[in-house]
C-alpha cells in the first residue's frame, strides 16, 4: 500500500483563507450600504478568522514534535491577533454594532496587505451564507424577516 498524501494541509488551508479573507474585505469595502451581503461579509471574517486560529497549533505540534520548540513559539506570537480579531466581528455582527465595522476593516486590512490575489476570481463568493453558519456556530436561533 503506498503513502497517503492529503493535498490539503493545514498550511495550504490558512493561505486560501487569508485570500477568501482579502477578496471578502475588498468587496465589503465598496459596498454603499449594510445590507444582508454586506452582513454576510462581516460574518465569514469572523469564521475565517476562528478557522484559521484552529490551524495553528495543528502546525505548532507539528514542529514541537520535532523539538523547533523557538520556531513553534514566534508562530504563535505571529497570529494571536486571529482569535481577538474574530470575536471582534463576531460582536459587530451578533451584537448590531455596525459603526466598529470600518475601524476593524482597516485593523484586518493592514495584516492582509501582503496577500497576493490571483488575476481571475477562482475562490468565487466564499461568504455567501456565513451569518446563518455563524448564528448556528453560537447556538442562536434563526432570525426570519418578514416582507
Amino acid at each position: 500500500m503506498g503513502r497517503l498524501v492529503k493535498p490539503d494541509n493545514v498550511g495550504k488551508t490558512r493561505e486560501r483563507l487569508m485570500k477568501a479573507m482579502t477578496l471578502t474585505l475588498r468587496g465589503l469595502a465598496t459596498r454603499a450600504s449594510l445590507d444582508e451581503t454586506a452582513r454576510d461579509m462581516a460574518a465569514f471574517l469572523a469564521l475565517a478568522l476562528i478557522e484559521i486560529n484552529e490551524t495553528i497549533d495543528v502546525t505548532c505540534a507539528a514542529w514541537e514534535k520535532r523539538d523547533y520548540w523557538l520556531k513553534a513559539d514566534q508562530f504563535r506570537r505571529d497570529w494571536m491577533w486571529a482569535l481577538p480579531a474574530a470575536g471582534k466581528f463576531e460582536a459587530v455582527v451578533l451584537g448590531d454594532r455596525w459603526q466598529e465595522l470600518p475601524g476593524l476593516m482597516a485593523e484586518l486590512s493592514t495584516r492582509l496587505d501582503k496577500v497576493v490575489l490571483p488575476k481571475r476570481n477562482t475562490l468565487g463568493e466564499p461568504w455567501i451564507g456565513a451569518y446563518a453558519a455563524l448564528r448556528e456556530k453560537r447556538g442562536l436561533e434563526k432570525t426570519y424577516t418578514v416582507r
